[in-house]
């Protein structure tokens, strides 16, 4: 009996020792690995948006281990898109599925603590663990997600902005070579004296890529495959074109200037036209209920009140 007792006094004791070595030998598990983390070397890169930043180091853990998962055409699928969005300075593509995963943990943990929240507000106690994880897993998945979508739309107002501010670039540069000036002048000017957004800052990456070295041609046929735009494409192959045939450029220029004003009256064209066929579904399910809801409601009290 007394043997019994000191084993079950022995019990609590033994199973809180090993616990804490669990416990220690977990930590020293994550000291290790953090500690394998090498400093990332940000001086030549571009900081990452406002979003990653509160995130950023987690994000830089993960994605040490990251770059060692496969998937070579993933990674080249997301670095090209990074490419077009401008963020191939500012993030990696390990970094960006990184984010996803932590997006996941963040939105789903939010999610767990929303449903518990909730929960406790209306007095029904604490949820069930079925219920909490089955909101966790639609949090991560939002959470995973919200990356991918956020991406996406950069790439869309993008694609809007050089459209926009295209033809107002190849102006200056037509005036500017026109006046006498060689394209890197003119580019310049158009640096200089352009607005500012993502045309300024291609034209001005394509002006440091040639101080640094690097051929014109070449300089101007990464721009077209950052961009990957038909108008850029178009714009880079012909002066390209023209100038390894001796052409005169100005009015090569004035061609695609012209050219892309039209790409561009032509899209807001399409645009105004899509808006009716847009506005068809908001209106039979929002505006015209409620306009007869309004007309009808008067003759609707007349009848009955006169006992129909």
């Amino acid at each position: 009996m007394q043997s019994t007792s000191y084993l079950d006094a022995a019990l609590p004791l033994v199973i809180a020792l090993t616990l804490g070595v669990a416990a220690a030998l977990l930590a020293w598990l994550i000291s290790r690995a953090l500690a394998a983390v090498p400093r990332e070397d940000r001086a030549y890169k571009d900081p990452p948006p406002v979003g990653f930043r509160f995130v950023w180091w987690p994000i830089q853990w993960i994605s040490h281990y990251f770059q060692r998962a496969p998937g070579t055409k993933a990674i080249e699928r997301t670095m090209v898109k990074l490419r077009e969005a401008g963020l191939d300075y500012s993030l990696s593509p390990a970094q960006f599925r990184a984010s996803r995963l932590v997006a996941g943990a963040v939105c789903g943990l939010l999610a767990w603590w929303i449903v518990d929240s909730i929960a406790g507000m209306r007095g029904r106690g604490a949820p069930g663990l079925v219920v909490l994880l089955e909101a966790m897993a639609i949090g991560w998945l939002a959470g995973s997600f919200y990356p991918v979508i956020w991406l996406h739309e950069r790439l869309a107002r993008r694609r809007r902005e050089l459209m926009k501010t295209l033809p107002f670039f190849l102006d200056i540069i037509t005036l500017c070579v026109e006046a006498g000036l060689n394209l890197q002048g003119a580019m310049g000017q158009a640096v200089a004296n352009g607005p500012r957004g993502v045309m300024r800052d291609e034209f001005q990456r394509v002006l440091r890529d040639i101080r640094a070295g690097k051929a014109r041609a070449a300089s101007l046929r990464a721009m077209a495959d950052r961009l990957n735009q038909s108008g850029i494409n178009s714009f880079c192959s012909t002066v390209i074109q023209a100038e390894s045939m001796g052409m005169s450029l100005g009015p090569v220029l004035r061609t695609q200037a012209d050219q892309r004003r039209v790409e561009r009256f032509l899209r807001a064209e399409k645009l105004a036209m899509q808006a009716p066929v847009k506005m068809l579904f908001p209106l039979l399910a929002f505006i015209f209920p409620c306009t007869f809801i309004v007309l009808l409601f008067p003759l609707a009290m007349k009848f009955v009140q006169a006992g129909f």
